[in-house]
């Protein structure tokens, strides 16, 4: 019976995929962790994970976990292919250094300015952190991205969406967007991201993305503050993106007009 579970959602995601088409007026938005640029293989290739990137042709994603973990942190990604490919660049950190992202968090973008930039400290056991955006797409329009990799203990994810939470308090009438690994796979009132609630409301549902051989746990999240704001998240289930980390991407659509 689980099995058969497993396969309907793995079945229903690839169905999903494939009809999900891009409406006009909409910006996709993608979160995806990379996992060190290390595949279900083994084998370590920042290639195809800008690939996978490739594949999605997002406007705006948010990464997890590109930077080396020991040491000196340094960036694993050939940034300069993905701007020049895919007109991708990378929001301003405040501090520059060999890392690509702030505790491990990147957003790449590819139209708009970026107005606001704010490196947060999580709270919580492990060390952890959120990359605030404020990224204007025009005159009248914007959007916040809250890039996130929240930590392994289901207290320390509460703090960290509470966290959040105090932050939106600033201005909550910003259209918002939550990107990231959140490391949850309860649902219902067992859920750390039920702390989410006083500012983004209801969560909506996720695709399943881990493990991404066989996925059938919704650890990745895209929340908008606002309904309206974005479609369904799907899973980005291909040959390649099953390979290329242990988490499957996820994407949806910014419905510009809703902002």
């Amino acid at each position: 019976m689980i099995l058969s579970a497993i396969h309907a959602i793995r079945s229903r995601g690839r169905q999903q995929y494939q009809q999900s088409e891009v409406p006009d007026g909409a910006l996709v938005v993608a979160s995806y962790n990379i996992h060190k640029c290390v595949g279900t293989d083994g084998k370590r290739d920042p290639g195809r994970i800008v690939d996978v990137i490739g594949e999605i042709n997002p406007d705006i994603i948010a990464l997890q976990e590109v930077d080396t973990r020991f040491g000196e942190r340094k960036g694993l990604l050939n940034l300069e292919r993905l701007e020049h490919e895919y007109g991708l660049v990378p929001v301003p950190l405040s501090k520059p250094s060999a890392a690509h992202g702030w505790h491990g968090n990147i957003v790449l973008y590819r139209k708009g300015l970026v107005s606001h930039v704010h490196e947060l400290t999580l709270p919580g056991l492990e060390p952890r952190g959120a990359l605030v955006t404020e990224l204007d797409l025009d005159e009248q329009r914007g959007v916040r991205i809250i890039a996130a990799h929240f930590g392994l203990l289901r207290r320390s994810r509460e703090q960290q969406a509470r966290a959040i939470v105090d932050l939106m308090r600033r201005d909550r009438q910003r259209p918002t967007l939550v990107l990231g690994d959140l490391n949850e796979w309860r649902v219902g009132v067992k859920s750390a991201l039920n702390s989410f609630s006083p500012a983004f409301g209801p969560l909506q549902p996720s695709a399943a993305s881990f493990p991404s051989r066989l996925p059938f746990l919704a650890l990745d999240r895209i929340i908008p503050n606002q309904p309206g704001l974005i479609s369904e998240v799907l899973a980005h289930e291909t040959p390649l993106s099953r390979v290329a980390s242990d988490h499957l991407p996820i994407r949806t659509t910014l419905l510009y007009d809703a902002l």
